[in-house]
């Protein structure tokens, strides 16, 4: 199974650009891909969580594009950089910046204002930063684990299960997964909480 699947269950195709940017040539898989992307990962959640941050540091385009970097930045040389193409989702590339920092400071108002419960906040910020779609991909994972930090760091809540699996997998854990996410499309996130916690 080649890097040129059109759409690898619900996940991102790549430009012929961007996979040019893979850093590890031996990489002949989706599956291989994969585990080199998981080790960066585990990397990243280490640097993160082994940290302590302040509210406001995390709600910064800085950030948000620091930890795509930290997660794929051994497979991708585009890690860390938000897309310079159109995709068939997420906003134009051109609103990426500024859809961005109105995402980052409606989270800071939540937070002050109490708007909605702590996991609700981590979830809404993860719902519409995937939505943006600010990288070439990644955009789900780099997502769940904002989410993540955002209840662990913020709220000082244990980080979300997510179906207690990968959701790498085109199985029933990730329909679920995506079955939610299509009803926060229309603002009902009771599927997508019930979710993350499973």
């Amino acid at each position: 199974m080649g890097l040129d699947l059109p759409n690898f269950f619900g996940q991102t195709p790549l430009d012929e650009d961007e996979k040019e940017g893979l850093l590890i040539p031996a990489i002949s898989s989706r599956e291989e891909l994969d585990e080199f992307e998981q080790q960066n990962i585990e990397d990243a959640m280490q640097w993160v969580f082994g940290k302590s941050l302040k509210v406001e540091s995390i709600f910064i385009e800085k950030f948000v594009c620091d930890l795509h970097k930290r997660m794929f930045k051994h497979v991708w040389s585009w890690a860390g950089k938000i897309r310079k193409t159109d995709k068939n989702l997420g906003v134009s590339k051109y609103q990426i910046a500024v859809e961005l920092r109105i995402l980052c400071d409606d989270a800071l108002f939540w937070i002050k204002n109490d708007s909605f419960p702590a996991d609700e906040i981590a979830l809404r910020f993860k719902h519409r930063i995937v939505s943006i779609h600010c990288f070439s991909n990644g955009n789900g994972r780099h997502s769940r684990l904002m989410a993540d930090i955002i209840v662990n760091k913020v709220f000082g809540k244990p980080m979300f299960s997510w179906g207690s699996k990968g959701l790498i997998q085109n199985d029933e854990v990730r329909s679920r997964y995506l079955k939610a996410i299509k009803r926060a499309d229309i603002g009902e996130y009771e599927p997508l909480l019930k979710f993350a916690r499973s």
